[in-house]
């Protein structure tokens, strides 16, 4: 494998000219710089990225610990993530949480000790020590889609809000007056965020959300299904069903399915986060879609902000 010596060798340069080059320093020769990259090229040489980290104290790595790797969305953020930190010159970890905090927290660590430059997190709590000494100690991170309360951390994230209030408004316009909701984990701020909020809207109609048509889920389809199952033995059960997200809503439809009732005529299926095959149930699920490939864009740029010593705004 060729060296750094024999580039210079080749080029007929010294080994600090060779070094600027790569490291795009402007102070080098358009001439010196052709017979750099042409040594490069003929040699096939590959910068040694452990020994330059070494030098520069950077990695030109970025970690990202995703809630569930199963879940179309969180594999859509992924693959953003990836691309934009691709394109802006760094490459990314990935660590899968499972939902569960004490994986968040394995992955954090496990990152942290390979020196990445900053951090990009999708938290499945809200009270993580470790990540909150991470933050104190200076560590670039962002939050992604989900955030920890009272942390003084960039947030992209969207409009949950809004998007739970439009959805409600869709359905009260189809007639339906009995809704439930699949609600994720109380722990994170989605989890909460859309059972609140689906809970006002309602109320700007002056409907009620009964305690019996809220079923408390995790976030993966079991927990859907149960929920469902729960809702459908009700004396009056309801007339729509609201998971969360999307993995819920499968699972809801697992149950109605194994029922024997359809979707819509006997119970209506909503959900949060869209995912491709949704269009293909028949009829397809009535769906609140993000901005997912926006998000992660957005988000690695923020964190790329914080790494070169910019200010990010948290994104909404």
């Amino acid at each position: 494998m060729a060296s750094i010596k024999d580039v210079a060798a080749e080029a007929g340069v010294s080994v600090a000219t060779v070094s600027r080059v790569l490291n795009d320093h402007p102070s080098v020769s358009p001439e010196a710089r052709t017979r750099v990259m042409a040594a490069v090229e003929t040699l096939g040489y590959r910068p040694n990225a452990v020994a330059r980290s070494l030098r520069t104290d950077q990695t030109h790595t970025l970690g990202l610990v995703i809630s569930d790797v199963m879940n179309p969305y969180f594999t859509e953020l992924a693959r953003a993530v990836e691309e934009e930190a691709r394109a802006l010159g760094y490459s990314v970890i990935f660590g899968n949480a499972d939902e569960r905090p004490d994986l968040q927290d394995h992955h954090v660590r496990t990152l942290l000790d390979r020196r990445i430059d900053g951090l990009l997190v999708s938290p499945t709590d809200g009270g993580s020590p470790l990540m909150l000494d991470a933050v104190r100690a200076g560590t670039p991170m962002v939050f992604v889609d989900r955030w920890i309360s009272g942390v003084d951390v960039p947030v992209v994230r969207a409009d949950g809000r809004e998007a739970v209030r439009d959805l409600v408004a869709h359905l009260h316009g189809l007639g339906h007056r009995r809704l439930a909701i699949i609600a994720g984990p109380a722990a994170t701020t989605t989890g909460r965020e859309r059972v609140e909020v689906f809970r006002e809207a309602l109320g700007a109609y002056d409907l009620e959300l009964p305690d019996a048509y809220i079923g408390q889920g995790d976030f993966q389809a079991e927990s859907g299904r149960a929920a469902t199952e729960r809702f459908l033995d009700l004396p009056e059960p309801p007339e729509v069903v609201f998971a969360a997200d999307n993995l819920m809503a499968l699972g809801a439809l697992d149950a109605v399915r194994a029922r024997g009732l359809r979707v819509p005529e006997d119970i209506g299926l909503a959900a949060f986060d869209d995912i491709p095959w949704f269009v293909h149930t028949d009829p397809p699920i009535t769906a609140v879609a993000q901005p997912t490939g926006e998000l992660g864009r957005a988000a690695v740029r923020a964190l790329v902000d914080r790494i070169e010593g910019r200010t990010p705004r948290s994104v909404t």
